[in-house]
């Protein structure tokens, strides 16, 4: 682009992206009708403008004209490529049609189009409303002519009950069926504490392989925390060799789907868990026929810091033997004494320091009174308040305790 802005010049203009002709065009009225200097008289300048537009008069026309050319040129081509696609739509092959047969142009087809398709249904005349008053109204001829041409008798009364029985319904377009109903693992929810727990025994954990390689979010290091955890099944995803087992002594080979879908088969899970990359899971989502179909299917999502609190909450619903807890979503809230957590009958709650040291949590029932005289399943006896050392894990004390008393039995 050049660095002033001469008008006259022809350069200035096609560098300026205007077409050939139209930089020549514009460049000759500058020549020809030049501004003049500034000290000229008002009057005298303002007339040489309209000199000079009434000599591109004819320019705006033509570009206005080819305007108009490229966008019915552009609608055709897009019509037609429609009907080469296999378009069920009738009004395109009519938009076609009108334009072989009638010569009309776009606006035009597209009113012929819609007036056939409206006779050949059986419904009522609606040609187009009216265009401004003094321009000539080709649509609504256009739209007529449709209308008779499918079939239309506007000058009969019984015109719309006769065509009404003798349309044609098109069958519905019969849509393939899709491969599985169920989602990709790259579509499942995030983990959450509302689903049931599960035994780790009957628990899959999808790994990726970046992650099992860096620990970069430290999902192993915290599974090895919980009790019972030797019992999870643990699976590999790679971009390259895709799912296989991460335990070498099942005797599977990596790639060989068929016997990994019939070995996780067998296993009978309840809970799947998958957190991998969005290449890794891109690759899982063509490997999900080999999984099995269970009752919680979840993904981490989003940041590091919240796949590690979404994967807390699925490693909190695993249950290890003889170990008894309650499912459910625990409602936190913040009130001014401290955070309390609300689960079923019973509110868990901050009582703030113990007396020598340590933090103070107190299970009430219903009556807003200390829960006491429940016993787990196995006869052990609960006592609603608990003292814990570190504050940072508050939350997590707070949780168990409040799901042992929510599975818990009154006696006496």
């Amino acid at each position: 682009m050049t660095e002033t802005f001469d008008p006259a010049d022809v350069a200035c203009w096609i560098a300026r992206g205007r077409p050939s002709h139209h930089a020549h065009a514009i460049a000759d009225a500058w020549r020809a009708f030049p501004d003049l200097p500034i000290g000229t008289p008002l009057d005298v300048r303002m007339a040489r403008t309209r000199e000079r537009t009434a000599m591109l008069k004819s320019l705006h026309e033509q570009i206005a004209q080819e305007g108009e050319q490229h966008r019915q040129a552009t609608n055709f081509a897009f019509v037609e490529r429609k009907v080469a696609e296999g378009s069920t739509d009738s009004r395109d092959a009519g938009i076609l049609r009108a334009r072989a047969v009638h010569g009309y142009d776009w606006d035009e087809a597209v009113a012929w189009a819609a007036g056939n398709y409206a006779a050949r249904a059986g419904w009522e005349a609606r040609p187009p409303s009216r265009t401004r008053l003094g321009e000539p109204d080709l649509r609504r001829g256009a739209y007529n002519q449709g209308f008779l041409d499918g079939g239309g008798r506007p000058d009969d009364i019984f015109d719309v009950a006769r065509r009404s029985l003798t349309a044609f319904t098109p069958e519905p377009t019969k849509v393939a069926s899709p491969p599985s109903s169920r989602p990709l693992p790259s579509q499942w929810p995030s983990p959450g504490d509302l689903p049931a727990p599960a035994s780790w025994h009957r628990r899959l954990l999808i790994l990726g392989a970046s992650e099992y390689r860096a620990g970069t979010i430290g999902i192993l290091t915290m599974l090895h925390e919980r009790s019972g955890h030797e019992e999870t099944t643990i699976c590999l995803i790679d971009v390259e060799r895709g799912l296989y087992l991460l335990s070498d002594a099942n005797g599977i080979a990596s790639g060989d789907d068929d016997a990994l879908r019939e070995y996780l088969r067998q296993r009978d899970y309840t809970d799947i868990v998958a957190i991998a990359s969005e290449a890794e899971f891109a690759r899982l989502d063509s490997a999900a026929p080999v999984l099995p179909l269970t009752r919680t299917m979840e993904r981490t999502r989003n940041s590091l810091l919240q796949q590690r609190a979404q994967f807390r909450l699925w490693i909190a619903r695993g249950r290890s033997p003889g170990e008894q807890f309650a499912a459910g979503h625990i409602r936190w809230s913040k009130m001014a004494a401290g955070l309390s957590g609300r689960l079923g009958d019973f509110t868990v709650r901050y009582a703030g320091p113990a007396r020598l040291r340590g933090h103070r949590i107190i299970v009430e029932d219903a009556d807003g009174m200390p829960a006491s005289g429940y016993r787990t399943a196995h006869g052990r006896a609960l006592h609603p308040e608990l003292v814990i050392g570190n504050k940072s894990h508050l939350r997590a004390a707070m949780a168990g305790l409040l799901r042992q008393y929510a599975a818990a039995l009154r006696l006496g």
